[in-house]
């Protein structure tokens, strides 16, 4: 008997598939690339060839930086700020997701419309009104003051993706919950927030990388150099003659660590819960 050869179709698409996506991998990751290579030079190797390697790795400009940004007094403001955020994002957005995904009607498809709506809007293009309102309130300057604005700049993209998320999760466990004297609370936080891990994971993660690696907000909020997060921190390396490239870059990579492995740890649980967020809803 004659075998039949395997269609060449699927597994040259496959290999075109892979071939494109190494090259757009490549192409992202080399700027990060030259900047470890480069972090490991001296000023004149820098400045001379930024594309060789370095003769002898200059494992000192990692603590120059370290000290010249104050690393843990940095690292332990922009926690501070990820967590306030963070942790309001997901309680409001859960909570209006959830509640607007279970009240079909008029009003909830306007005010999901309005959620939506939002996240169109450029920030620049409230950047100083949103400024006047934090010194009005005084929480300009403030760690604290910064995460609650998070809040609000975060919370539409939670709603959309939690309300698309809740639709799958049954109405009968709720009708259960509810027999056995839960209020509405407690069916939210006992019976249904337990069930929206993923896409809470989803949520934590891409909200926290936001506010990590975000430069702008916190350089029109924070005042005092004491309450700085890792990137005003580092962008005070930069002098107005002279930069320091080699602590720059040290710096930068410093501060780019967290994150990467914050991403790393919960990849599996973003890219789930984004996909099943959106043919769920």
């Amino acid at each position: 008997m004659k075998t039949r050869k395997a269609p060449r179709g699927p597994k040259v698409a496959k290999f075109g598939a892979v071939l494109i996506l190494t090259v757009y991998a490549a192409f992202t990751l080399f700027p990060v690339l030259m900047g470890v290579v480069n972090s490991l030079k001296t000023e004149g190797e820098i400045l001379n060839n930024i594309l060789a390697l370095p003769a002898v790795p200059q494992f000192l400009n990692y603590k120059t930086a370290f000290e010249k940004i104050h690393f843990f007094r940095s690292l332990v403001n922009t926690v501070l700020v990820v967590i306030v955020g963070v942790a309001g994002i997901v309680l409001f957005s859960a909570m209006a997701g959830y509640k607007l995904s279970r009240t079909p009607g008029r009003l909830s498809y306007l005010l999901f419309g309005l959620f939506v709506m939002s996240m169109l809007v450029p920030f620049h293009s409230i950047m100083i009104t949103l400024t006047q309102i934090a010194r009005t309130l005084g929480i300009q300057g403030s760690l604290v003051g910064l995460g609650l604005i998070y809040i609000g700049l975060g919370v539409p993209m939670g709603v959309f993706l939690y309300h698309g998320f809740t639709k799958s999760i049954p109405r009968d466990l709720e009708e259960a919950a509810i027999i056995d004297g839960c209020g509405e609370f407690q069916v939210f936080f006992k019976v249904i927030f337990p069930l929206l891990r993923s896409i809470t994971a989803t949520v934590v993660v891409i909200n926290a990388l936001w506010m990590w690696n975000d430069f702008l907000l916190p350089l029109l909020m924070l005042t005092d150099s004491r309450r700085y997060t890792l990137l005003l921190s580092t962008n005070m390396l930069f002098g107005r003659y002279v930069n320091e490239w080699s602590s720059i870059l040290a710096a930068l990579i410093l501060a780019l660590l967290p994150a990467v492995l914050l991403f790393l740890a919960f990849q599996k649980s973003i890219v789930r819960g984004i996909s099943e967020g959106a043919i769920k809803g």
